[in-house]
């Protein structure tokens, strides 16, 4: 489908060449399209008419794959959590992996976070998104999920309101003791901390949409405990996980949002690496560079054609989570997120040598 589509852009744009031909019969072909090309004017106008074609292509690429399983996906019936104050697609803290696997499959995907365990991240096509953490017997540690899979004994669920959220939970901590050392959890950063039943609950806001719950993270307390550093210790594995938690969780976003799926770069991601890389290694935080290459410049140095493209950055947040979610609660970032005429993305991480995380994100369509 899609190459029918891009063979009638193509045809489209030959079509607006000829006509900027003036004497087809007796101008060569090559000098025209020269001429073509110089003209800037009529770049511009191409790239309005590329731009708005590749959101078009992406809208009726939702239509027809709806007829596909992932947009047939019925609502999974949520049941209340018989142990937890919560669950995620009813999977609570405590589950055996044996049990999770029989109704969700193998995982999509596993790969390291800052526990120093593994997120494995189950879906249909980016549907019905969790990610699950097991501790060395197989057992639920953790759970994360942006989807509408929340269920509570408490009436809290994806969209409920930041004060219901509190008026059913309490008051948030304002710090998790390890030791003698107390980290302190900020205000007014888009998501409150809860302890309950021996778990660590990260319930994540959406700014844009009132301060409803838009995500939630469950910890169990002997994990949260068992890291005694703010960071996780930087590893070619840790760096590898953020990179991938961030894509997946970005496709997760996008589905619920009704867009198309975003395809993994491995170039770009190098592209991305770099960047990141450079603002550790050099104390910075710029989307142009120090020697003034904006992302743009850097995509084309290493040879990437694009016809549209942007770029998310963050820094410090303790995990890839935490990164995408203040991503999807800064305007900018957010509508890089959920650009519809984006294709492609390619994420890269790198770590100072106090264990800070750069994330990079590169967007783009060929």
């Amino acid at each position: 489908m899609r190459r029918l589509l891009r063979l009638v852009l193509v045809i489209f744009l030959i079509a607006i060449a000829w006509f900027y031909v003036e004497d087809k019969t007796e101008i060569s072909l090559t000098k025209e399209i020269s001429s073509f090309i110089k003209s800037e004017e009529l770049k511009n106008q191409i790239h309005s008419v590329y731009v708005a074609f590749q959101s078009m292509l992406a809208k009726l690429e939702e239509q027809f794959d709806q007829g596909e399983s992932p947009g047939e996906l019925e609502n999974p019936v949520l049941e209340q959590p018989e142990k937890n104050i919560f669950s995620v697609y009813n999977i609570e803290l405590g589950t055996t992996k044996k049990e999770v696997e029989a109704s969700m499959g193998e995982p999509k995907r596993v790969s390291m976070n800052e526990y120093e365990k593994n997120w494995s991240t189950y879906h249909e096509g980016f549907h019905n998104f969790i990610s699950v953490m097991y501790d060395e017997e197989d057992y639920v540690v953790g759970l994360y999920t942006n989807q509408d899979l929340i269920a509570s004994t408490v009436g809290v669920s994806l969209g409920s309101s930041i004060e219901e959220v509190r008026q059913q939970l309490g008051d948030p901590e304002t710090g998790i003791r390890k030791g003698l050392v107390i980290f302190n959890v900020p205000k007014d950063a888009g998501y409150d901390v809860f302890y309950l039943n021996k778990s660590y609950v990260t319930v994540f806001y959406d700014i844009h949409e009132d301060e409803t719950v838009t995500a939630i993270q469950i910890i169990e307390e002997n994990i949260e405990k068992a890291k005694m550093d703010y960071y996780g210790e930087a590893s070619e594995e840790l760096k590898q996980g953020f990179e991938y938690q961030l894509f997946d969780m970005t496709n997760a976003a996008r589905v619920v949002h009704n867009l198309p799926i975003l395809t993994w770069d491995d170039q770009v991601r190098e592209t991305a690496r770099k960047h990141s890389s450079d603002m550790a290694a050099n104390n910075y935080f710029n989307h142009n560079n120090l020697r003034g290459q904006s992302p743009f410049d850097r995509l084309r140095e290493d040879h990437l054609v694009f016809t549209m493209a942007g770029e998310n950055l963050a820094y410090g947040q303790i995990s890839s989570i935490y990164a995408h979610e203040g991503l999807m609660n800064s305007m900018g970032h957010r509508e890089n997120i959920l650009q519809a005429g984006f294709t492609h993305l390619g994420v890269g991480v790198a770590f100072n040598s106090q264990n800070h995380p750069y994330y990079t994100e590169n967007f783009y369509t060929k």
